[in-house]
């Protein structure tokens, strides 16, 4: 069964915390660029959004963008150019808000994840009836650094439960979370 509602992605970069709960603007990977690329292309999803204000970044992840869909790279890895095809470098939330309204006709339910759990927490089950009703398209928010800042995080719709694992470890790299919790709303909605 297909779902219902589109699902986008955005990585931010900013409002993040770092060790010492302090708001700070995280860097721009070539790795989380790529990784998380290649699962949405792999699932379907509609669109990725980089989201960083700061200019420099922006400009090093379209230089990356670039090289892979029109440079050498683009001749060398034509599934890594596939993959990125889908790939949006933007400086805010507003930008995101605005692509997927343009795109689907909607705006988007913002769903944040987190390694914590906070009020309005969401459960796997609960999102994936969601995607599978008629819902408004469906934003999943990443964090990089050490999260999401709390404040944004609770004016998001919902947050995402954390992804557990049999250990009391809980620190997955954004590229692994991106890829587990994609997996597994695809495999709930089949």
């Amino acid at each position: 069964m297909k779902m219902a509602a589109k699902i986008y992605i955005a990585l931010l970069h900013y409002p993040m915390r770092d060790r010492r709960n302090n708001v700070v603007c995280t860097s721009v990977t070539n790795l989380d660029i790529h990784d998380i690329a290649r699962s949405c292309r792999t699932y379907g999803v509609a669109k990725y959004f980089v989201v960083t204000p700061i200019l420099a970044q922006r400009w090093l992840a379209e230089r990356i963008l670039t090289h892979w869909e029109e440079g050498w790279g683009a001749t060398y890895n034509p599934n890594r150019k596939e993959a990125l095809e889908s790939v949006a470098i933007v400086p805010d939330l507003g930008e995101v808000a605005e692509q997927i309204k343009q795109d689907s006709g909607r705006e988007p339910l913002w769903i944040a994840t987190s390694a914590r759990r906070y009020p309005n927490t969401l459960r796997y089950g609960e999102l994936t009836r969601i995607l599978n009703e008629d819902s408004p398209p469906v934003c999943l928010i990443f964090g990089t650094g050490w999260g999401i800042h709390p404040e944004l995080l609770l004016d998001m719709d919902h947050i995402l439960e954390p992804i557990v694992g049999p250990t009391e470890y809980n620190h997955l790299s954004v590229r692994c979370a991106a890829a587990v919790l994609v997996d597994r709303f695809f495999q709930d909605s089949s």
